[in-house]
């Protein structure tokens, strides 16, 4: 019992001078929040994809509703992530580019594939296929620009290499080409731009040389070589083909082949381990982020599903340098590409108003319903639906007969035009035959 009243004893005394302390802290310091005008800094530069760098972006409110719907595009379950993901894929040579997708989609068992741009059966290299929702964005990467590196042979030998650098700076700019009999393509005369072109090996001795080529999609560089021979006036033509760049992707950004994907499914299918497909296949975000964005709320993400434009109240952050008629991508909070739109404001005009429309909807990508409806649910978008409802609306929420007079105060019905103005029935129109004017020559008038 003595034991416990000095435990008792020693708890009063902890407790006094923790209050007796407590006490002079108060009075000693001065605990309030003061005011600054220095902002928490966020380093967002190692965020994925489309968040990557979100601390630069220019900030017109931070305040929204967060909801817990969608998610990170790295964090999709696997059935979604795969459905709507990318394959930059290193395609073999001899079969064609429709052949390959096809297989691929045999493979990882799903609705939809597309990719980005014809390779011809002998060439290899980098061939975007997308699956599911990212066929989406197909159009867009085949009209994205390409790099290719060929090895091309001369007919006779060239020894002056000058002269052969010369003549590839030549063929660079836009260029007219017809397509070749291999290809499948309408044998039209049109003009591609070579954008940039290196000669980056070439042996005097057999005429061989490697060509490296930045130029737009549509160029045929077995054409190119040909012109090549032809400006040197000794022929030539192209003995192989590897394409190193399609669009944003390159050999070196995660390229697969078709027996890591097959591989990749085996091991899910059989093992139930994610981590080989997830590395295979891409988010189809990573196929935007060349584009301008703009992040919107979360409650404004299914309306733009549906179709709304996007409206200024209902963006959070936007990038530097947009113009009116540039393609962006827009963006929810955790990341998701909702959908590519037109730009209808530039960055200055975005900071300087608080209303407008800021772009029209080009291609949605997200599914819809992904998250909430959250237009419709006001008091009077309410009333309405229960009016509708009851029959004392129309089907699409205009007045009736049976209208309520205190609904028509607020919405007053447009005026009725008078049964003057009225056009009449087709019955009972009358049908007028157009009057024959006969020209009379000019001599007769005259004696007249």
């Amino acid at each position: 019992m003595g034991g416990d009243k000095k435990e008792k004893k020693k708890k009063k005394h902890r407790e006094a001078e923790l209050a007796d302390s407590v006490g002079e802290m108060h009075t000693s310091e001065n605990f309030i929040i003061q005011p600054s005008e220095r902002v928490a800094s966020l380093d967002a530069s190692h965020w994925p994809i489309l968040l990557k760098n979100f601390d630069k972006l220019n900030v017109r409110t931070n305040h929204y509703t967060p909801l817990p719907f969608g998610c990170c595009p790295l964090k999709r379950p696997i059935k979604d992530y795969v459905s709507s993901g990318v394959i930059n894929l290193d395609k073999p040579s001899n079969p064609s580019s429709h052949e390959v997708v096809s297989w691929v989609k045999q493979i990882l068992k799903v609705d939809k594939t597309g990719h980005s741009g014809t390779l011809d059966p002998k060439v290899t290299g980098c061939l975007i296929v997308c699956i599911g929702r990212a066929t989406r964005l197909v159009k867009s990467q085949q009209s994205a620009g390409k790099e290719y590196v060929a090895i091309f042979k001369l007919h006779s030998l060239v020894k002056d290499e000058k002269r052969l650098l010369a003549a590839v700076e030549t063929l660079t700019g836009a260029l007219f080409q017809r397509p070749p009999l291999i290809s499948s393509v309408k044998r039209q005369l049109r003009i591609r731009t070579v954008y940039k072109s290196k000669l980056l090996e070439y042996n005097a001795n057999r005429g061989i040389g490697i060509l490296w080529l930045d130029c737009e999609a549509g160029t045929y560089v077995r054409t190119l070589c040909v012109h090549l021979g032809l400006l040197l006036g000794v022929g030539g033509q192209m003995i192989e083909l590897r394409r190193v760049r399609s669009g944003l992707h390159k050999e070196k950004d995660n390229l697969v082949t078709m027996h890591d994907v097959l591989d990749a499914q085996w091991m899910y299918e059989n093992h139930k381990d994610e981590s080989y497909l997830r590395r295979s296949i891409r988010p189809l975000e990573c196929l935007l982020t060349g584009h301008k964005r703009v992040f919107v709320k979360d409650s404004a993400v299914n309306a733009v599903c549906y179709g709304a434009r996007i409206l200024l109240p209902g963006v959070l952050r936007y990038e530097d340098g947009i113009s009116v008629g540039e393609e962006i991508v827009v963006c929810t909070t955790k990341g998701e590409a909702i959908c590519i739109a037109i730009a209808q404001m530039t960055t200055a005009v975005m900071a300087s108003c608080d209303h407008g429309m800021v772009a029209k909807s080009k291609r949605v990508i997200m599914e819809r319903d992904t998250y909430p409806r959250k237009w419709g649910l006001g008091n009077r978008a309410v009333e309405k639906k229960k009016l509708i409802a009851a029959g004392l609306l129309g089907k699409f929420g205009k007045p009736n007969d049976k209208t309520p007079k205190e609904w028509l105060q607020h919405c007053p019905p447009l005026e009725q035009s008078g049964s003057a103005t009225k056009r009449p029935p087709k019955s009972l129109r009358r049908r007028t035959r157009p009057i024959l004017i006969r020209q009379i020559p000019i001599d007769r008038l005259l004696a007249r």
